[in-house]
């Protein structure tokens, strides 16, 4: 039996399900995220480039290099363990360190990843992360008490996830050195790809939660500009029916704003509809962890509730505010064409009607001019038939007059009747 070949990306889409695992984290450690994106809507940045500042990374700590064209990479970095991501449109950096600084988030954790390799960036700073792992203390008042002194107690989210094998905490703000900072409570014998996978989320939140809501600058931005186009498209439709303006100059003016809305549509489409998708991946992050309430505090899924979906809702909003604006021009435009359409016909009716009347004036023109050709081609005729009659007249002693009378009648008629023969067969 001859074997089935394989589709040419059969491998590679296989290989796609396990390229980014989850890490491997043993308690207690101290992981340091960061997230680098170009300050463009682009998903076609330079991925060279992101390449060339890893292998600059890894060249102070002479680690090895990833393969060429690699979107992943794990390696040593010193005593922590690099994890590499390379992602649509930004790429982030997780540096996994094992054990904790005596002094909790400590701005040093962060400077494995040095100063002026940061400033050489190919992109600017989306977010970035301390994260401190844990074993969760048996007393629980002594786990409160640590939060409220880490964190800010009126932003403070906190809750049990995993079926209770950790406590996750953070309040969402930055410090003096701009990261956001995060703990992990872990329960004694919990595994540590579990860990891995509590803390990898948590990573994943913040980024895509700082992904989307770059989709709340760009809605407040189009906002400013649909305040402005909004009342002049309302004018304009509310004066559809008006005569003291010619509709063409109207449907100018109309065409000039739809165009305006598409051009935004066009701007801000790949912006809203990333918002939409890192919008899901948040809210599909946060429900895997499975919350439970700790203490009456509220939630990482309550606090989002709060603070996150707002902004996200402003988002949409703008979105279909700008689909309805397009939609409404769409339909002005349409009813102005007709119009325009409809005043034509009339323009073209009464033309018709003006061109009737010039041939019915030429008709009877043509009809008199007639008359007059009879008259004339008759006076002719009866001239030559006097000459060539005269003859004969004179000798039966006949007057020229009488002659010339005899013959006007047969004369008028012979030409009448040939004239009405043919126009007759012209028509």
């Amino acid at each position: 039996m001859t074997d089935l070949p394989d589709h040419m990306l059969r491998y590679a889409l296989v290989n796609e399900l396990h390229a980014r695992p989850f890490p491997t984290l043993a308690d207690p450690a101290t992981v340091a995220f960061l997230a680098i994106k170009e300050p463009v809507d682009a998903a076609n940045r330079d991925r060279a480039a992101d390449t060339a500042h890893l292998v600059a990374l890894l060249d102070r700590h002479g680690s090895a290099h990833p393969q060429p064209g690699a979107t992943h990479f794990s390696g040593q970095l010193g005593r922590a363990e690099l994890k590499w991501e390379s992602h649509t449109e930004f790429v982030t950096y997780s540096a996994f360190s094992p054990g904790l600084s005596a002094r909790p988030f400590d701005a040093v954790e962060a400077q494995i990843f040095p100063a002026d390799w940061l400033a050489a960036a190919p992109g600017k700073r989306l977010a970035a992360l301390l994260i401190r792992v844990e074993p969760m203390p048996q007393d629980q008042a002594i786990l409160l008490s640590l939060l409220e002194e880490w964190f800010v107690p009126e932003s403070l989210a906190v809750s049990r996830v995993v079926d209770g094998a950790a406590v996750i905490a953070g309040d969402f703000r930055l410090d003096v050195a701009g990261n956001m900072r995060f703990a992990v409570f872990v329960r004694p014998g919990t595994g540590q790809r579990r860990i891995g996978r509590i803390v990898q989320r948590l990573c994943e939140i913040e980024t895509y939660r700082a992904m989307s809501m770059l989709g709340l600058i760009r809605a407040r931005e189009l906002s400013v500009r649909l305040n402005a186009l909004d009342p002049a498209l309302s004018a304009l439709v509310g004066r559809l029916d008006a005569q003291d303006r010619p509709a063409e100059a109207a449907l100018h003016d109309l065409l000039r704003i739809a165009a305006e809305l598409e051009s935004l549509a066009t701007r801000f489409a790949f912006r809203f509809g990333a918002t939409a998708a890192y919008e899901a991946i948040v809210n599909q992050r946060i429900k895997v962890l499975r919350e439970e309430r700790l203490e009456g505090r509220q939630t990482f899924g309550e606090f989002m509730m709060r603070r996150y979906d707002p902004a996200i809702r402003t988002v949409k909003s703008a979105e279909a505010r700008l689909a309805t604006m397009a939609d409404r021009a769409a339909r002005a435009a349409e009813l102005l064409r007709t119009r325009v359409d409809v005043e034509r016909s009339a323009q073209n009716q009464r033309l018709l009607e003006s061109m009737d009347r010039r041939a019915d004036l030429a008709l009877r023109l043509q009809h008199t001019v007639e008359g007059l050709s009879v008259v004339a081609i008759s006076y002719y005729a009866v001239s030559l038939a006097t000459s060539l009659l005269l003859p004969l007249a004179e000798s039966r002693h006949w007057s020229k007059s009488w002659l010339t009378a005899a013959l006007v009648p047969p004369v008028v008629a012979a030409v009448w009747l040939m004239i009405r023969r043919i126009r007759r067969a012209m028509h």
